[in-house]
Parts: structure tokens; sequence; C-alpha cells
């Protein structure tokens, strides 16, 4: 995932979780933007605690939602 996609990216699908138990493979998460952990490979995202974490950028992919499908997903966080 490039650094310049990561602050247009709202929302990503986690395509790996090795060792972190916040992560469901194939869910999609929100995502904060946070450029300084951009500048290493990371992103913030809410993960399954309800908190809002770094995880490595290669553990995601973005994918591009409809707005009445965000507004959903927001309105469930």
């Amino acid at each position: 995932m490039s650094k310049e996609n990561n602050s247009k990216i709202q929302f990503v699908v986690c395509i790996k979780n090795d060792d972190c138990e916040d992560l469901k493979l194939r869910k999609i998460y929100e995502v904060l933007p946070d450029e300084k952990a951009a500048e290493d490979d990371y992103i913030r995202v809410i993960d399954e605690s309800g908190d809002n974490y770094l995880y490595p950028a290669i553990y995601f992919y973005p994918v591009k939602l409809l707005q009445a499908i965000q507004g959903t997903l927001k309105l469930v966080a």
C-alpha cells in the first residue's frame, strides 16, 4: 500500500494477521489518518478491541465502498 494512498483510504480489508488477536482475516476496518505512521509503512485502524492501533500496512488491502455503505459502517462502529 503506497504512502500516497494512505491519506485517501478510508477502509481496508485484513489479509494477514500474524500474532494479532485483534484483527480478523477478511474483515473490513476503518482507517484513521496518521501521516507519521504511513512514513514507516504502518496504518492506524480501529480493531476488534474498539480502539485504534498501528499495524503493518502489508496486513491490509484498500477497498473502495459506495458512499451509502461507508455511512452505514461508520454508524455501526
